[in-house]
Parts: C-alpha cells; sequence; structure tokens
C-alpha cells in the first residue's frame, strides 16, 4: 500500500471515529481539541478527511496484485 493510501487511511479512520462520538455522545472531539467547528483549522480536518475518503473511494476499485 503506497504512502499516501495509508495517510488517507488514517485521516478516513479518524473522521469515522469523530463520527461515532459525535452519534453516540454527541461529542465533536475535532471541535473540541481545535476550538469549534468553525474554527479554520477545525474546517481544514474536516476537509482534509473528507478528502481523504474520495481517496479511500480508488482503493475500492484498484486491482489487487496477484499472490502467488
Amino acid at each position: 500500500m503506497k504512502v499516501l493510501d495509508r495517510i488517507a487511511l488514517a485521516l478516513v479512520i479518524i473522521g469515522a471515529l469523530n463520527w461515532g462520538a459525535v452519534g453516540l455522545f454527541r461529542f465533536d472531539c475535532v471541535a473540541a481539541i481545535f476550538g469549534g467547528q468553525a474554527a479554520p483549522i477545525s474546517r481544514v480536518v474536516y476537509a482534509l478527511v473528507g478528502l481523504a475518503g474520495l481517496w479511500c473511494i480508488t482503493i475500492l476499485f484498484r486491482d489487487a496484485p496477484a499472490e502467488a
């Protein structure tokens, strides 16, 4: 797996954990860490997670290497 794939996957996992916390506990980890949902750094994190999700869609459609 390429480095970019691993970074994107890590961001998607972070986003999934954050949404799980929002859904279960009404607690937004990103907003709590970076000063609210409207804070510029929070918006950057949300955007990066969204872009990572889009990138991870490409992983679904790649051909898997043949195993020996």
